[in-house]
């Protein structure tokens, strides 16, 4: 009875859990909506070369919408402290933020698109609670210059503004943001506690997605991969989030959105089980970036930062 019981229990579990897949799938696909002619030239560029078609994706991948300021941002933005900074081992020149004058001052890195202001809920919350911020425009980003930029470029920012404005007590990234800090403190970036947000888990995974949005075939994420590598000297997957987990001594709180149709859900269980020392916090109907205001979450963020015990 208990084994018949068992068996038809998980037929209805994995059966409801295939529905919930497939409804955040379809959001995914909706959320991402390539423009046609962009997809056309795609296309066009896959049946002349192999090469093209590579740059072509390679270029794109590369390049970051930049969005005007929302009105929520302004006070932030209007208020905080800010300057350039150059980032030596890229030789590119980036905007820091700092917001509020107080000694523990905590970093904020936002996600693909962001900008130093967009976590203004949370640096908000932040000051309430005797902190300072620091935050940044990613290069390409915001007021920083540049076209094209990749999560090392993140990855570098960080150190070069821990090298600067540190020590911080403790780090929150969203989306891109939180994969480029979690490999940061793995290469020695050093924090009391970090907080990621909405984050992807697997470099590859990333790129196969986009190479499946600009409906090209299977074969160019493998080709776009390589053409990174070959720039790089190093493996694509060595920035995978779930790997830097494993080498993470410090507490991490792992937080996303259960219909968050840009980064699957999945991400942020497969990063959290990789980590020593993590926690796991699941939302409902908040989506990729609706999140960051969300008040609950924002409580959750200043309470895991605070608490001496986590």
């Amino acid at each position: 009875m208990t084994s018949k019981f068992s068996k038809k229990y998980r037929k209805q579990y994995l059966a409801v859990r295939f529905t919930e897949m497939a409804k955040n799938q379809k959001k995914h696909q909706e959320s991402l909506k390539i423009p046609k002619i962009i997809l056309a030239a795609g296309s066009f560029l896959s049946l002349i070369s192999d090469r093209l078609t590579v740059l072509f994706a390679a270029r794109l991948f590369t390049t970051p919408l930049k969005h005007r300021i929302p009105k929520r941002e302004h006070e932030m933005e209007q208020h905080s402290q800010q300057e350039q900074l150059w980032v030596n081992s890229l030789q590119k020149e980036i905007v820091v933020y700092q917001y509020g004058n107080a000694p523990r001052k905590i970093l904020l890195v936002h996600g693909w698109s962001g900008r130093g202001t967009q976590l203004v809920k949370i640096a908000d919350a932040l000051l309430q609670a005797g902190y300072s911020t620091m935050s940044f425009d990613a290069p390409a980003h915001g007021k920083s210059a540049g076209k094209t930029t990749l999560m090392p470029e993140f990855i570098a920012s960080i150190f070069e503004i821990e090298k600067k404005y540190g020590p911080f007590e403790a780090a929150v990234g969203h989306s891109l943001g939180g994969m480029s800090l979690l490999n940061a403190v793995k290469d020695g970036f050093k924090i009391q506690k970090l907080v990621t947000i909405g984050s992807g888990d697997v470099v590859r995974d990333i790129i196969d997605d986009f190479i499946a949005k600009l409906e090209l075939k299977p074969k160019y994420s493998g080709l776009l991969q390589q053409h990174f590598e070959s720039k790089s000297n190093r493996k694509m997957d060595d920035y995978s989030s779930y790997k830097a987990a494993q080498k993470i001594e410090i507490p991490v709180l792992v937080i996303h959105d259960q219909d968050d149709a840009d980064v699957p859900v999945h991400c942020a269980e497969h990063i959290s089980e990789h980590l020593k020392k993590g926690e796991l916090m699941m939302t409902q109907k908040l989506g990729h970036r609706k999140i960051l205001g969300d008040t609950q979450v924002i409580e959750k963020v200043i309470n895991f930062i605070q608490n001496p015990q986590t």
